[in-house]
């Protein structure tokens, strides 16, 4: 009898997954500011450096742009006291990547610290959407840029003023008067904590488990490879103590990077110049931040081109089919664990402590 339940609950939630992938939920407010400013965050670096005549430094500055994703959810009376943490956040991740990065044992330690300090930070002050990925990824990304023969100096401090653009734009709105007026939060309230309740530590203790399985997935794949395997694996987990959120997430994510891979096939190999690429990241950004809160599988389609494309025009190293490839493997690999570790949280806590203190 206890098996019986075992698998229709199996068969529910993976009824549940599956039929959300076809679903978009309603966006609990108006994603086109958010949009407009991650977009100009992205673009603009790529824009100013190209028509300077360095490209390659306006591509490597808009990895920084990440910062302008997170405290969206909150005023910008509020969001100026969360943003400065995330920037220095950040770029102690790029400066660490660009460090590692000649070194692939280092490179491979470096990502479990960032991974789990981050994500214990994240998770212990609440800070909410999107979690420990984007210090993850970043960190990825400059390890990878760097060891691909980029100047560390040089890269650094082009992160740097992407970070402190993107900070900025994502801060805009303070300039409006009506903005200023509305009553900010204690910090204290803003970023409560540190503090870390039973769903927080299944959180951290899932980031850690699929960091060191992921690792070591990639010691067999591609050590190279290590920091995308433990992105999606972290990206599943998401911000909320939930099995079944977890299990949605995975497959969101499978089907999602599955047919991103394929957009970066068709758009990859066109001969578009840095100008009208930095257009294109602009427009894959903005469409991200509308889809993002309604139907995580959709908008990975235009997540996994935008962070490749960038990648590659960064390096300066793209093979269209390769790398979509090796990122579909990654994929493949990493949001199965993330899913898999889902199993930790019992059934019946369906949002948990962060999800509450959110």
């Amino acid at each position: 009898m206890p098996r019986r339940s075992a698998g229709r609950r199996f068969v529910a939630e993976l009824n549940h997954a599956v039929t959300s992938l076809f679903r978009l939920s309603p966006a609990p407010a108006p994603r086109w500011p958010i949009g407009l400013r991650a977009a100009i965050a992205m673009a603009a670096p790529i824009a100013v450096m190209t028509l300077l005549g360095r490209p390659d430094l306006g591509f490597q500055a808009a990895t920084g742009a990440f910062v302008a994703l997170y405290g969206t959810h909150l005023p910008v009376v509020e969001r100026v006291r969360v943003v400065p943490f995330m920037a220095g956040g950040l770029l102690v991740a790029a400066v660490l990547g660009a460090l590692a990065g000649p070194s692939q044992v280092a490179t491979l330690i470096g990502l479990a610290v960032v991974a789990i300090g981050g994500a214990a930070a994240m998770f212990g002050f609440a800070l909410g959407p999107p979690g420990p990925l984007f210090p993850v990824l970043l960190y990825g990304l400059s390890a990878h840029i760097v060891a691909s023969g980029a100047d560390a100096a040089t890269y650094v401090t082009a992160v740097a003023c992407g970070i402190l653009f993107a900070a900025l734009v994502s801060l805009a709105p303070l300039v409006l008067p009506s903005r200023r007026r509305v009553a900010a939060r204690p910090l204290r309230e803003v970023l409560p904590g540190p503090a870390f309740g039973a769903g927080e530590r299944l959180l951290v203790l899932r980031v850690a488990i699929v960091t060191v399985v992921g690792i070591a997935l990639a010691l067999l794949l591609d050590p190279d490879r290590a920091y995308w395997i433990v992105g999606a694996a972290v990206a599943v987990v998401g911000v909320v103590a939930d099995r079944r959120a977890a299990f949605s997430r995975g497959l969101h994510r499978m089907i999602g990077t599955i047919l991103g891979a394929g957009v970066y096939l068709l758009l990859a190999p066109l001969p578009v110049d840095a100008l009208w690429l930095a257009l294109l990241l602009a427009v894959l950004q903005f469409t991200i931040e509308l889809v993002v809160v309604r139907n995580y599988a959709l908008a990975l389609v235009f997540i996994t081109p935008l962070v490749l494309l960038l990648t590659g025009a960064a390096t300066g190293d793209v093979d269209s089919v390769a790398v979509a490839t090796e990122r579909v493997v990654d994929t493949l690999a990493g949001a199965a664990l993330g899913a898999l570790s889902g199993v930790l949280h019992p059934r019946e806590d369906s949002e948990g402590a962060l999800a509450k203190r959110a």
